[in-house]
This record gives structure tokens, sequence and C-alpha cells, in this order.
């Protein structure tokens, strides 16, 4: 077994699982083919029983009309015979091949859902579409017309060989001969039109890539005044992707050109030496009929080899891709235990190292950091001092190198990750809505809330009035990444969302820094009246969203560089004091 080959033996289980119905589906296929060959040696037996009519005249016209017309009904009835079990055949084995479909798609779905952020931060979101879709769409015309066709050809190769020996051995030899020769073509062109096709989805990827880049930039395209750039870059990739369908149209073009010569070659000497058998006395007249009728039968499973061939090709290809990201393994190793009702969920730093593997930029060298249980930390600092990573490390978007974080006495790599998440809100500073309606993306928080708690959730987060005053309410359909929706409404819809899960712990990454002070001063102390017993982590580059934090921290390069309640952290010099100044200063002009 070629070493691609082994690629497809991952799906095995699959054909385990339907086993029953991929045995049922070949025995109809041999049923399908056995009455398929019916109809031949009725119309050579019709052509050897007309023959006799005419040049023995030793049977009567009415005796030949009855022969004849029985034929016809035996014809017509294998005919619909044939065609009910070929129903049947596709019923069951090119079902199974959806079925099989359907059950990659989740598997590949699943365990996207399981990988990490560097994962996602490695590949594109076009290749990761492409594997659950059009690899998975190749993988699956190997399990259902392959199979179906593959099974088809063996057997009706099979019986009609071997009958066609049986009845004139000499005629068999001399009609196979173009047929091999149409095999190494049809493999040959098949190749071809295989690596043709590869540059064709190639070339297609990278254009809808790019189309759908510059659709969702389409605001900054226009305000930078680059539409005429961003139309020759396109125009490039267009080109390619025409270049290429144009390369792929040309060799498609040989592929029956050469089926229809080398079939015609084959009748050719079927007509040929069969009538010199004839002639000879060694054949009926029927059997050459019979023969033609065979050998435009057998061209179809020889036309097969090639063109399974080049599926089987483009299927191992495809399962090879699926397969890397299948055996792609999160980094994030995942616990079994509970954090139990422990009322004590102090989130503790020890000794933690953290780094990015992908540009190996440092974040924390020997971080320490005790967040108290119920109490509301403020973070502030430079871009790049590390605000983000550390929320991200609480709710393990990654996990240190070296070092360990501990809620309460547990440490996060030993909880499992589901019950980890579970007791947290995280409101990233990039908000994303899906496109659904209003009141699907609160809903997403808790998909178990009532309407009542929607709408709870978008008084507390101050959305509610606008939400009401849309022609839909919270109905209203979203553009893509809720492009419909202005910077502070997406945020406030995102923070709506954190509200209505009810959690332990919140973390709000600079969600704030599209509303105005009025707003965020209503929805900071929505914060401290409604969720008093909660941990609540606020970054933030405006001291007016940590100010009343029990805890503030100025980061810098990955460390604390300063500490303490608003007011301690005022009498001192330092960074917070300077940023608080210039932005009072900033408001007061």
């Amino acid at each position: 077994m070629s070493p691609r080959m082994k690629e497809l033996k991952r799906l095995n289980k699959f054909l385990l699982k339907y086993k029953g119905r991929l045995l049922l589906g070949l025995l109809i296929t041999i049923i399908s083919r056995v009455f398929s060959l019916v109809t031949p040696r009725l119309v050579g037996d019709s052509m050897t029983t007309i023959e006799n009519y005419l040049s023995l005249n030793n049977i009567s016209p009415d005796e030949l009309k009855d022969v004849l017309f029985f034929n016809i009904v035996l014809i017509i009835g294998a005919s619909l015979i044939s065609g009910f079990f070929t129903f049947l055949m596709r019923q069951t084995i090119i079902n199974v091949s959806r079925f099989i479909e359907f059950d990659v798609k989740n598997e590949i779905f699943s365990h996207y859902q399981s990988l990490d952020q560097i994962f996602y931060k490695k590949n594109r979101t076009g290749d990761l579409m492409n594997r659950i879709s059009e690899d998975v769409s190749k993988v699956r015309m190997y399990y259902g017309p392959v199979l179906m066709y593959g099974t088809n050809a063996i057997v009706l190769f099979i019986i009609i060989i071997f009958y066609m020996y049986s009845v004139a051995p000499k005629l068999t030899i001399y009609s196979l001969i173009p047929l091999p020769i149409l095999s190494v073509f049809i493999y040959r062109i098949s190749n071809l039109i295989n690596k043709k096709s590869t540059l064709v989805q190639e070339s297609l990827s990278d254009l809808s890539t790019y189309s759908q880049e510059s659709f969702s930039g389409i605001s900054v395209l226009k305000s930078f005044n680059i539409q005429e750039i961003i139309f020759n870059r396109f125009y490039r990739y267009a080109f390619d992707s025409f270049k290429n369908s144009l390369s792929l149209a040309k060799i498609q073009a040989w592929f029956f050109p050469i089926i229809l010569f080398l079939i015609g070659l084959s009748n050719l000497i079927v007509i040929y030496i069969g009538g010199r058998e004839f002639i000879d006395g060694n054949i009926e007249i029927g059997v050459i009929a019979e023969f033609i009728i065979y050998v435009n039968m057998l061209t179809w499973p020889v036309t097969l080899v090639g063109w399974v061939t080049s599926i089987v090709k483009q299927a191992e290809a495809s399962q090879k891709r699926i397969n890397e990201f299948l055996d792609s393994k999160t980094s994030l190793q995942n616990g079994t235990s509970e954090l139990g009702d422990n009322k004590n969920k102090d989130i503790t730093f020890k000794n933690v190292s953290f780094k990015y593997d992908q540009t190996g930029i440092e974040i924390f060298k020997s971080f320490n950091l005790k967040i108290t249980s119920g109490q509301t930390l403020g973070i502030v600092g430079k871009v790049g001092s590390g605000k983000t990573s550390l929320v991200d490390l609480i709710s393990r978007i990654y996990d240190p190198q070296k070092g360990d974080i501990f809620i309460g006495d547990k440490n996060l790599k030993s909880i499992d990750i589901s019950k980890l998440r579970s007791l947290i809100s995280y409101v990233p500073q990039n908000n994303f809505l899906f496109s659904e309606s209003i009141n699907k993306n609160i809903e997403f928080g808790n998909p178990y809330s009532s309407i009542d708690d929607i709408n709870n959730a978008a008084k507390l987060a101050e959305i509610d009035l606008e939400i009401e005053k849309f022609e839909n309410g919270y109905n209203t359909i979203l553009g893509e990444r809720g492009v419909t929706l202005s910077g502070g409404q997406a945020q406030r819809i995102s923070i709506a969302r954190s509200f209505i899960k009810d959690s332990e712990i919140y973390l709000f990454d600079d969600c704030f820094s599209s509303l105005d002070s009025d707003t965020e001063d209503r929805i900071l102390k929505n914060l401290k009246n409604n969720f008093k017993n909660k941990t609540l982590i606020i970054i933030s580059h405006r001291i007016s969203c940590i100010k009343d934090a029990d805890n503030i921290i100025v980061l810098n390069n990955g460390r604390i560089i300063q500490s303490g309640s608003h007011n301690e952290l005022l009498k001192n010099k330092g960074y917070y004091k300077d940023t608080y100044l210039k932005q009072n200063s900033e408001i007061n002009e």
C-alpha cells in the first residue's frame, strides 16, 4: 500500500460503521450488471434468427415474429429490472458516501473547536474552510461514485470477458486490443487533469481569499482611494485563475475524442475479424452484433480505470490535508478536576514565564500576581505590556511555558477546560458579532436564557434603548461581524453577551474604548451595583474605567511597575499619575 493510500485508512472506521448498507449495495450492483447483460445476448439471438430465416428459410414468418416479440419483451423486462437495481445501487452506496461525508465534517469541526489559538494563528480561515468543504467532497467521491462505479465496472468486465471468450476466443482477443491503449491514454490525461485541477483550485482559493478581504475592508479601501490598485491586484489573481482554467479546458478537450476514436477502432476490429470468422463459418452473424454491444459496454469500465485513478489520487491528497489538521494537537492539555463549591477562587500567578512561539516575543518572566476573589482589578499599561496576555492566560487561551496559575488551590492545568471557562465571561478588545439577530448575539452568552434575561443584560450594558429604536428591535439582523452597528453599539452588545452568562469571573479587555464617558460611567456603575461578589478584571487605557477598582496594577514589559488603589497611585510619581493628569487635562480643555 502506497504511503498516500495509508491516509485513506483513517476512514475505514466509517466503512465498518456502514458495512451493512455497503454489502447490500455491492449485492445489488452485481444483480444490476447481470440483468444488463441479457440485452446483448437477446439482440444477438434475434440477429441470428433473422439470418436463419433469410438464408435457410427454415422458420415461418409467424414464428420469426413470435421469437422477435418474445426477445423484445425480455429486453424491455431485463432493462427495467437492471434500471431498478441501478436505482437501488445509487440509493445505498451513494447515500453511504453522504453519511460518511456528514461524519467526517462533524469530526473535523469538532476537532477544530478543540484546537488552541496558536493553530488558528498559523492557518488561514480560507484554508480551514476548504478542508472541511472541498477536501471532504473529494474524499466523498472515493467512498461514493468510485466505490459504486468501480464495483460496477469490475463485475461487468469479468462477466463480459468470460462470456465473450467462451463464445469466440479469437474475436475476443482482437476486439480487446484497443482497450488497454484507451486505458493508458485515459490514465495519462486524468493525471494531467488532476494537476491542472489542483492549480485551478489553488488559484480560485487565492482569488476568493483576496475578494473576501477586499469586501470586508471596503470602507478602508475607499477612504484611502486605492480602488484602482486593489482592482489591478484582483485582475492579476483573476487572470491566473483564467489561465489555469483555460489550460485545464484544453486538456479536457482531448478526453472524449480519444475515447470515441478507440471505441470506433474496437468496433471496426469486431466487424472485420467477426466478418471473416462468419465467412469461415466459425461464428453466427448474431455474435458480431452481440460483440459490438459488449465492446461498447466494456468501454465504460476501461475508461473508468483512468477516471477512478484520478479520483483516488485527489481523495488521497485531500485526505492527507485533512489528516494534517486532524493530527494537529492542542498545546492545552485538558485537566480532569472540577473547582467544586470552594468559595476561595483567588487567582494566583506564581513565577509565570510566557512568550509567543510564533514570534518568540517574551511577555512575562517569573511573573507573580494575586487577584483576590470577589474584588475588582484594574490593569493599565502601554501597548505590548502584557495586559491582554494576562487575561488570555487566565482563560487558558494559552498556557505559560514556566510557572503555574491557580484558582483557589487548584492549578489551571488540572481543571477541565470547559469547567474553567464556564466560570469566565470574557469580552475581548476585538468584538466579534455573528450575522444573526441582536437577540441571538446576546443569547450566545447563555443559550438557555429567556427574553427577560436578554433584555436585562442589554439594560445593564446600556444598549436596550438603542435596540428598541431599531425597526425590528431585538430581531434586527446584524451584518457580517456586526458591520451595521457603530463601534460603541457593537461593544455594548458584546458586554451584554458577557453579562447574561452570570459568571464568577469577568474579563474586560479594553472593551469600553468606543464608548463616551457618560455611557462608560453608567455601565461601570451597573457593574458595581450588580456584580458585587464577582471577580472583575478590567483592562483599559482610560484611567476613568479603573479608578474605582479595589486594586490597580501598571504593567510595563510584562512587569508590575506600580500597584495600589487609585488614590495611592496618585500620591506617587510614575506612569499612572502622569497618564491620569494627561487624560484629565484633555477632558478639561
